[in-house]
């Protein structure tokens, strides 16, 4: 037999990437496969993984997390060495070893690079390398003879551009054809030192060259600098959050008038009962509470994609490192936390990158303290309550609600990391890629992926919540006073004076004093509905649980149907107080405002007031969110404390800031 026979080309039907992080892997994925793949991820971890059809190959692609090192102990390098070896798959694949393996070797870079190369070559599999990033290699002065890598590593070695698509068929073909590197030691074995002297030949075989990096030093020195590239980065992300708050603003008034629409037509087109209830402001309503959000998600994450092709982002983290370093996340926490500003659930699910897992958790369990977007309309509500004649104090104390959740995040890091999630600070070390142009495709792919997994994960939640309070805030059905009835009737009767000859005035007076005396009825059966309804019977029965932070019956309804999320607790007032459904409608706030207790005092007096705003700036209401935490974090005990610590410290704090300003007064 040949000596050679051993190592025949195997016709590769599985093949998965491997790769340093920012080397152009996923990309290269994206063009081998097109934008037709599935997402999943490895059991019982968050780590993605992508898996698709390489077009014009038989090979079956899985593109794995990006490692430095199979060796070292992270959550990524263990799902990578159980791929290799065979024991690990994402969810719903088959386990079994890989046909063939095709490490991902930045050509900007090649000698670190080969680090991975060696350490995937003692799996003993076949094994392709790609040369990837030619195009800017060439730029920059360097040059790689792949004939001698390819001689030197004994496996074939093929030069590509994943932004360009230079030899992606090259690729493709040699997948097929993936060779078991020869003379290779597999671990444990002896024969690790020759290997090594094989790597160092390689490496001289990749003329580095003399390219200038004049540039990138100059604007990687302001980057990272302690205070201005504190500053820039301030600014990019003040754009970034502008930008989406600017641009999302338009879709999402779109989205919730198609969904008002809709929700009308269904009540005025189907006979009235209760699957006409269910339908219009069960599952409808349901299905737009989820919806309006997307913009926000898929423009976060589009602009995020963006500058992380430019290759700003790996610079920021280093910045923010020396920020969030002492309250024990790193700097890849910042993004997430950022991104919590507009929506807990996209700033969680950021969280992946984030490679130490105790940091990971403590960002996951910290994030819903930024506060998000549907925070806004109950600080707008409460900060004018206090502060109706002063629009700057009422603006200072919004302000305020912002900086206190910051502040709560990172004091519960900080606890975290000194308790429950207790061990070392892992350092942060990474490779700062190359500035590039970014890739719009590539960002929009990114933003459309991440949209759509929002949609799934999240949305079904959110649909089965509103159904669920829908039900609960509508029945039981209360029924109508024999005084509505009448006044509805009395209506068309004051209609049918205009044929009586007489005083048109009094007709007009007399038809609009019947339309408003049902309009006060109508408001005065929506209050008692409410309170005989489950939720309001709920409100009733934890009334003296809220009751030491200054909340009545009324409030504490607020506060328990805003669980399912806060926002809820602007129009649960308006209902609860003035009988309408929308908060915005005109005199709703006035009634707000001047509403009564039993005892005369307001319902909203500073004091209370004060007690609620602190209280949903800290408090865990969105339900939703906990469920994505359940999924990231790894099981329903860290939903569960991060519902009992976010609760129980907003709870305390209520009481706290009520008791004194009563005390105080």
């Amino acid at each position: 037999m040949d000596a050679d026979a051993s190592h025949a080309e195997p016709v590769a039907k599985r093949v998965v990437l491997v790769g340093n992080p920012n080397v152009g892997k996923t990309t290269l994925f994206n063009r081998l496969c097109g934008l037709r793949n599935k997402t999943s991820n490895f059991p019982g971890t968050t780590q993605d993984a992508r898996t698709g059809h390489v077009r014009h190959a038989d090979a079956h692609l899985t593109d794995l997390p990006g490692i430095y090192s199979l060796e070292i102990d992270s959550s990524e390098s263990a799902i990578c060495r159980g791929v290799l070896a065979g024991t690990t798959a994402p969810g719903g694949e088959v386990v079994a070893a890989p046909d063939a393996v095709c490490v991902v070797v930045d050509a900007t870079n090649i000698p670190r690079n080969l680090v991975l190369v060696a350490e995937a070559a003692r799996r003993m599999l076949p094994m392709v390398v790609a040369l990837n990033r030619v195009d800017v290699a060439r730029k920059r002065g360097i040059h790689a003879d792949e004939d001698v890598l390819a001689e030197t590593l004994g496996v074939p070695v093929v030069v590509c551009s994943a932004r360009t698509g230079e030899g992606l068929d090259d690729l493709a073909r040699a997948m097929t054809k993936a060779a078991i590197p020869k003379d290779t030691p597999a671990p444990g074995m002896d024969g690790a030192e020759a290997w090594a002297d094989r790597v160092s030949v390689a490496m001289g075989a990749a003329d580095q060259g003399e390219a200038s990096a004049s540039l990138t030093d100059r604007l990687d020195h302001a980057f990272t600098h302690p205070l201005l590239g504190l500053g820039v980065f301030i600014a990019i992300m003040g754009a970034v959050f502008w930008t989406i708050f600017r641009l999302a603003a338009f879709p999402m008034d779109w989205i919730d008038g198609v969904f008002g629409n809709l929700a009308g037509t269904v009540e005025a087109s189907l006979p009235a009962g209760i699957l006409t209830d269910l339908l219009a402001n069960g599952v409808i309503a349901g299905v737009g509470a989820t919806v309006i959000f997307l913009p926000q998600i898929v423009i976060l994450f589009f602009l995020i994609a963006l500058l992380e092709d430019t290759g700003y982002l790996a610079r920021a983290s280093f910045v923010m490192d020396r920020v969030l370093r002492p309250f024990g996340m790193p700097g890849q926490a910042f993004v997430p936390l950022l991104s919590s500003h507009a929506c807990a659930l996209p700033g969680i699910m950021a969280c992946r990158s984030i490679p130490d897992r105790r940091e990971r958790l403590a960002a996951i369990l910290v994030a819903p303290f930024m506060s998000c977007t549907a925070r806004i309309p109950v600080y707008v509500m409460l900060t004018g309550l206090l502060f109706a004649d002063s629009a700057a104090k009422a603006a200072l104390a919004f302000m305020g609600c912002y900086a206190l959740g910051i502040f709560a995040g990172l004091v519960s890091s900080l606890i975290a990391r000194r308790t429950i999630l207790r061990g070392p600070s892992v350092p942060m070390a990474m490779e700062l890629p190359t500035y590039t142009l970014p890739s719009v495709k590539r960002a929009a792919a990114e933003a459309a992926e991440r949209g759509w997994l929002f949609l799934r994960k999240a949305g079904t939640v959110i649909l089965a919540i509103s159904i669920v309070l829908w039900w609960m805030s509508a029945y039981p059905k209360t029924a109508e006073s024999q005084d509505l009835i009448d006044a509805r009737a009395a209506v068309p009767n004051a209609r049918i004076t205009f044929r009586i000859p007489g005083d048109a005035d009094a007709y007009h007076e007399k038809v609009l004093a019947a339309h408003e005396r049902v309009a006060e009825l109508e408001r005065v059966h929506s209050i008692d509905s409410v309170r005989n309804s489950f939720a309001g019977k709920v409100g009733q029965a934890v009334e003296p649980i809220f009751a030491p932070m200054g909340a009545d019956w009324r409030l504490s309804i607020g506060i328990v149907t805003s669980f399912a999320a806060r926002e809820v607790f602007v129009s649960t007032m308006a209902v609860v107080i003035a009988g309408e459904d929308d908060a915005e409608a005109e005199g709703v706030l006035d009634e707000i405002a001047s509403a009564t207790r039993d005892n005369g005092t307001l319902l909203f007096y500073p004091a209370a007031a004060w007690a609620l705003l602190v209280y949903y700036v800290l408090a865990m209401q969105c339900l939703p969110t906990l469920a994505v935490t359940a999924r990231e974090a790894g099981g329903a005990k860290w939903a569960l404390l991060q519902l009992a610590w976010m609760g129980g410290l907003a709870y305390v704090a209520g009481v706290a800031v009520f008791q004194v300003m009563v005390l105080a007064s």
